[in-house]
Parts: structure tokens; C-alpha cells; sequence
């Protein structure tokens, strides 16, 4: 009777788990590194000070790690600064890292988040990143401003990797959107 009991938790559990999305085949760290501007994202709790400009700067850093430096516009004119630390967590392809923002001594990725890289254009103008669990998605490209095709394209691979864009807004950039309305919406 137990093993019928955890015969069937274990199939309800696999049945609803949902499938981790697939990353990009290869990333060329150096081609990657420098400064991203966010142009959409699922909100997080951590970037709720955030009202503009909100960018992610990439540098090499010790031990073989990446700088990560996020800025953003805040209500009271200020600019929001966090530094941090990423790591290659798959050393083949480099698509998948964790990412920190947590030093105690040293940095501490138990406490970091997965930066999965889900789409990048071949000439490392735009990227689609997100995590395994769907809860996290960012679009970043290298300007303020995407073209309609890039949108409508990044759109898409979310959807099809099971994002509900219609979670994803557009962030404001001065250059380029100026309101926050959901990804569904704008590409419509």
C-alpha cells in the first residue's frame, strides 16, 4: 500500500512539473560581456525601487567569474547600484550560470539565482534570459531600442519555451519604451 501511495505521488508530481526550457547551444563570454539594457522583464521583488534604465553591466572578474553590476532610475532620482557575481555553471556551452549578489567573506551562490540564456541574436545584440522554473525572464539587447521583428521574435521563443508573456513587461528606457505594458499586448 506505500508503494502504491508513492507510486502515485511520485507520477502526479512528474506530471505536473514543467520541463526546464532549453538554453542556446554556446556563448561566447567575451562576445557577452559589457553593458545590456533591460527592455523587458518579469518584475522582481528585488528591482520594485526601479522606475527606468535599468541595465546589467558584465566584466571578467577573479577566479574566473563574471562582474555583475545591475543599475536602474529610481523614484527619487537616485540610481540603484547592486554588484555581483556570476559563475558558469555549464562549462560547454557557458548558457547556464548562477548568479549572487550575497558577500559574506566571499561570495555566496548558495543564495544566487539561475541566469539561464534562452536566445541570443548571432551578433550578440539581444538576449532572452530566464531560469529552469519559468519564474524569472529578462530581454536585454545592447540598445535602448529593439525593432518590432526583435520583439515579436523574443515574444515567441518565451512562449514557446511555456512563459506566459503576458507576465513580462516592457521596461522603460529612455532611448526607448516609455511605459511598462505586457509583452502579449505590445507585440500584438
Amino acid at each position: 500500500m506505500k508503494k502504491l501511495i508513492l507510486s502515485i505521488f511520485v507520477l502526479g508530481f512528474v506530471s505536473t512539473a514543467v520541463a526546464a526550457p532549453a538554453t542556446v547551444p554556446f556563448v561566447d563570454l567575451n562576445k557577452y560581456l559589457g553593458k545590456w539594457f533591460e527592455v523587458a522583464s518579469i518584475p522582481m521583488v528585488f528591482q520594485k525601487q526601479c522606475i527606468g534604465n535599468t541595465t546589467a553591466e558584465y566584466a571578467s572578474a577573479e577566479d574566473g567569474l563574471i562582474a555583475v553590476v545591475n543599475s536602474c532610475d529610481t523614484q527619487s532620482g537616485e540610481r540603484s547600484v547592486a554588484e555581483g557575481r556570476a559563475k558558469v555553471l555549464d562549462k560547454e556551452s557557458n548558457s547556464r550560470l548562477k548568479v549572487t549578489f550575497v558577500k559574506i567573506i566571499d561570495w555566496v551562490f548558495g543564495f544566487g539565482g539561475d541566469y539561464w540564456v534562452l536566445d541570443l541574436a548571432s551578433d550578440y545584440s539581444y538576449a532572452v534570459v530566464g531560469d529552469p522554473t519559468l519564474q524569472y525572464a529578462w530581454i536585454l539587447s545592447r540598445d535602448p531600442f529593439l525593432a518590432r521583428e526583435t520583439w515579436v521574435s523574443a515574444e515567441l521563443k518565451l512562449r514557446s519555451l511555456g512563459y506566459d508573456t503576458c507576465t513580462v513587461l516592457t521596461s522603460v528606457q529612455s532611448g526607448g519604451l516609455s511605459q511598462r505594458i505586457p509583452l502579449c499586448e505590445y507585440v500584438k
